[in-house]
């Protein structure tokens, strides 16, 4: 097996010739690589098994450790790895901080993590620093001091990290973004995108069975329930923001010939979580006493250095249908997501919309085409396949992601910015260049063709 210091060495070589074109590092190499990526997994709650069940679909893989607080999961976890008749991983569950542990290994290449959010940026620091390729569940951070963290430790120890946005390789947002570099829909103008789901049921349960109806969470809650609602306790904010971003931010290549230059947010009144305690428990609950900050609504305005203006939205505390609210226009027609729906000037009847299904199938991306069956029940539609397959074809080169560690800052300072914003009556908010300035002189990804 490929030691550490080999796999670090060649990668470099490879790495060096192709930092002019990164998109080639994804050349085909799917199943077939024949180097040996080791990986080891801090968290293996939900999300965590997920990518442990995928990542055990493929032969160039090996699982090396795992690490969690809930021995429950560590069992779980390898018990999968057992039937996969892979060879038994470390296991570190002695605390909170046994994941510094793992990190030590010098049998381990790359590390994801599915963690809650608190943890996400301090493991990925000391991941980067302990020389592992990192990939970090969303949002990578909560405050600008963490996005900053992980840029300047990306800098300082050439570690790579890629913030594992599966919603990017959405098969409709790929299809649109495919029209996007096909220029269909003429220059860009504006975008519309967020992140409105019903999420009631996880911040809250009956104590005892995850996503059981129930006004208990933190220390009586269950699964997310025990760290997720917290958030909505002390923070007003749009505290999860990159499903929608990140798709948007790779359309109008932010961090790669653009970037956010400002954000403006506002928040409605929040009695969501307050009435759904009431309605399931009654107001002599203790947590009906409570009040939570965050604003059931949470709109922002993003200004780009291009000109395009891009409204988030972040909706999770009030009875709705699933939405991430895409909308993209350009000065020749534009996709909405709500209702599949979409108008080409020229070839839509005038000011009637068309199906989007046709469209869709039309610039269907040549990665689905390619990959279509091999994603089918990795989950979330398949497109946990495609960021995984991203990160890992990225990890055995050593090679920048097509979802780096400036994506990661740009996309999670959203949080700490329209809380700023909002605790100001909705002042615009200067956005970091996390690039340095780099940004102008940085090729967007090449996305239009199927080398990734």
């Amino acid at each position: 097996m490929t030691s550490r210091r080999n796999f670090v060495k060649k990668s470099a070589l490879v790495g060096a010739g192709l930092a002019i074109q990164p998109d080639l590092s994804f050349a085909n190499s799917l199943f077939t690589n024949n180097t040996t990526l080791r990986v080891g997994l801090i968290g293996v709650g939900l999300r965590g098994t997920r990518h442990l069940t995928n990542l055990l679909y493929r032969d160039d893989i090996q699982i090396t450790a795992i690490c969690d607080i809930d021995p429950t999961r560590i069992t779980i976890a390898l018990n999968l790895i057992k039937k996969a008749k892979q060879p038994a991983a470390k296991v570190f569950d002695k605390g909170p901080e046994d994941y510094k542990n793992l990190l030590a290994l010098d049998s381990l290449d790359a590390v994801i993590i599915s963690t809650p959010w608190l943890w996400h940026a301090r493991m990925a620091k000391d991941a980067m620093l302990a020389g592992k390729y990192t990939g970090v569940e969303v949002s990578a951070a909560n405050t600008m001091e963490e996005c900053w963290d992980l840029v300047n430790i990306h800098e300082q120890t050439g570690s790579h990290l890629m913030i594992l946005e599966n919603v990017c390789y959405r098969r409709d947002v790929m299809a649109v973004l495919n029209m996007v570099k096909q220029n269909v829909f003429g220059e860009l103008l504006h975008f519309r995108c967020g992140y409105q789901h019903d999420l009631r049921f996880v911040k809250f349960n009956d104590g005892k069975t995850p996503y059981a109806r129930g006004a208990e969470f933190g220390e009586k809650g269950i699964s997310e329930s025990a760290w997720r609602t917290q958030h909505s306790l002390l923070r007003n904010a749009d505290v999860y923001p990159t499903h929608g971003v990140g798709p948007i931010a790779t359309m109008c290549n932010i961090n790669r010939g653009n970037r956010f230059v400002s954000i403006s947010s506002m928040a409605t009144k929040g009695v969501g979580l307050h009435k759904y305690i009431v309605d399931v428990a009654g107001e002599d609950h203790p947590n009906a006493k409570l009040k939570f900050k965050q604003g059931d609504i949470i709109t922002s305005i993003i200004e780009t250095a291009n000109g395009e203006t891009i409204i988030v939205t972040h909706d999770c505390n009030s009875p709705r249908p699933y939405s991430l609210g895409f909308r993209v226009q350009g000065s020749e027609g534009l996709w909405e997501v709500d209702g599949s729906r979409i108008y080409i000037e020229g070839e839509s009847d005038p000011h009637r919309w068309d199906n989007a299904k046709d469209w869709l199938d039309k610039y269907d991306h040549p990665l689905w085409k390619k990959f279509e069956e091999k994603a089918t029940g990795s989950g979330h539609g398949g497109m946990d396949f495609f960021v995984l397959n991203a990160f890992v074809e990225a990890a055995k080169l050593n090679v920048a992601p097509p979802l780096d560690v400036y994506d990661a800052a740009a996309w999670s300072a959203i949080t700490p910015l329209s809380e700023t914003s909002i605790e100001n009556n909705g002042d615009s908010q200067d956005f970091p260049d996390f690039t340095r300035g780099n940004w102008i002189n940085r090729k967007p990804y090449n996305w239009s063709q199927d080398t990734y």
